[in-house]
């Protein structure tokens, strides 16, 4: 076998990683513009070429948005809603990441949350349930932040958090299709429930069940789907 040399990281790789760290850090919030390129070459030392290749580089990432004319905005916390963004998936591969996760930020959030959580949790399901059905979507994954902030596991809430604009996505499509139940209580307000009696099981029962159903009708409709 025959090993290169270790570089030393480059001086774009530096500028990449304090960027980051603003980003990551939260000082520079999602959504907000970044400061602009003159500031920032002072700031951090920099050429403008050396500049432009680490953002380029945070582009591609998901970490931030290059919009022409108008500035450099932050688009993620991490590299995982772009890597979610890159990898594609149906709505059947979203159903099992939702799987593998939502029963466990339930049951921690029955042991975790705060009595601001439950609070928030409380207003987001109310504004689901008297959402208009052109936002219900948004108000259905409002609803899973707000179990997932209450976990208070930061590792899985960044997890969950790239995955939400895929839920939102495929609960849309769903929506579009006949038969989606959109007030089916499973995994919301039963979920509610067992969060405020302290009950773990309960409320990872809760979330698992309104995840099969969801998966049983999307079964249901591509195999009437594949009979057509």
């Amino acid at each position: 076998m025959t090993l290169t040399p270790v570089r030393q990281s480059s001086l774009s790789d530096q500028v990449v990683e304090r960027l980051r760290t603003e980003i990551v850090e939260g000082r520079w919030p999602v959504g907000e513009r970044i400061p602009p390129e003159p500031e920032l070459m002072e700031s951090l030392g920099v050429a403008r070429g050396t500049l432009r290749e680490a953002l380029r580089a945070l582009q591609y990432s998901g970490m931030l948005d290059i919009r022409r004319g108008d500035g450099t905005f932050v688009n993620a916390r991490s590299e995982v809603p772009g890597a979610l963004a890159r990898s594609g998936g149906t709505l059947a591969d979203v159903l099992e990441a939702r799987a593998a996760i939502e029963p466990q930020l339930a049951r921690l959030a029955a042991v975790r949350a705060t009595a601001d959580d439950i609070s928030l949790i409380e207003t987001a399901l109310a504004q689901r349930a008297r959402s208009h059905p052109d936002d219900w979507a948004s108000s259905d994954a409002f609803f899973h932040e707000t179990v997932a902030r209450a976990a208070h596991n930061p590792i899985l809430f960044e997890v969950y958090a790239a995955l939400l604009p895929r839920l939102q996505e495929s609960v849309e499509a769903a929506i579009r299709r006949s038969g989606f139940q959109m007030d089916d209580p499973r995994g919301h307000e039963e979920v509610l429930e067992a969060i405020i009696r302290r009950d773990p099981d309960a409320a990872s029962a809760s979330a698992a069940a309104n995840l099969a159903a969801t998966e049983r009708w999307d079964l249901d409709e591509r195999q009437g789907a594949a009979t057509l």
